[in-house]
């Protein structure tokens, strides 16, 4: 259902995969974040309030679709902490086959970019994915840059990509836009072990559109982003990620300084 389906060839900056034995991380205080159920209800599907945190999620469209967007986007994106303040991280299957050049939105609403749109300027992806589109390897960074020179981390902020939290270890909001909406939507739930590779979550009505949503914790960290297994999931009710690892903090450092 979150599968996206266009095929083409781009220029990417490849790593190896993301994922092996050692992503089943030994539980250390320094790798289990506080537990916090987060707010209200657990699984429950609603329409995500605009704030300016929530701004730090966004659309991706295709860069034709920059000066009209409404109804264009295909996958979703979020920002993240880097020394240069532009990055965003993805799944790889929104970036790795997606057609021409992106632009990323932040808070995108109804139509309107509140805090501009921004040029994706290089695509970072994994080895597995590139070379044969491993489900482990489903994710990807992409640095980002505004025709006046801003960094996208001075005007919307930034989560903090952490890896080795356990999954499950707390509650996360999931935030993301299905295709054929113009808002975004966010769902808070529990994560759980699917494999030793992968995590899902149970959150209804997270359609085509929404992977590479981020799985927000408590501590305003990203420790999932919606794609891995089937590409994100097969049903609107059940979504996934890979397990952030090892591969999943080397390929954070070759985006952080470009290598």
């Amino acid at each position: 259902m979150k599968r996206i389906s266009h095929i083409s060839r781009v220029s990417v900056t490849s790593r190896p995969a993301l994922l092996g034995a050692v992503v089943l991380l030994a539980l250390t205080s320094a790798s289990v974040a506080a537990a916090d159920d987060g707010p209200g209800p657990l699984g429950v599907t609603a329409d995500a309030v605009a704030t300016r945190h929530g701004a730090r999620v966004g659309a991706l469209f295709g860069a034709d679709r920059a000066g009209r967007p409404a109804g264009g986007h295909f996958c979703t994106a979020s920002v993240v902490h880097s020394p240069q303040g532009d990055l965003i991280v993805t799944a790889a299957h929104c970036v790795a086959g997606a057609a021409g050049d992106l632009v990323f939105v932040p808070g995108y609403r109804g139509g309107e970019a509140p805090y501009g749109v921004w040029r994706v300027t290089k695509r970072f992806l994994p080895d597995g994915w590139v070379r044969g589109r491993d489900e482990d390897s489903d994710l990807a960074f992409a640095t980002v840059a505004a025709p006046d020179g801003r960094h996208i981390e001075d005007v919307v902020g930034a989560n903090r990509f952490a890896t080795g939290v356990a999954t499950g270890a707390t509650a996360v909001t999931v935030s993301g836009y299905p295709d054929s909406r113009e808002v975004p939507i966010s769902c808070t739930n529990k994560p759980t072990g699917y494999s030793g590779t992968q995590q899902r979550i149970d959150c209804p009505d997270f359609t085509g559109g929404t992977s590479g949503s981020p799985w927000v914790n408590g501590d305003s960290q990203v420790v999932g982003v919606l794609g891995g297994h089937e590409q994100g999931g097969a049903t609107a009710d059940i979504s996934y990620s890979v397990a952030l690892g090892s591969g999943a903090a080397e390929l954070y450092r070759d985006a952080t300084t470009g290598s």
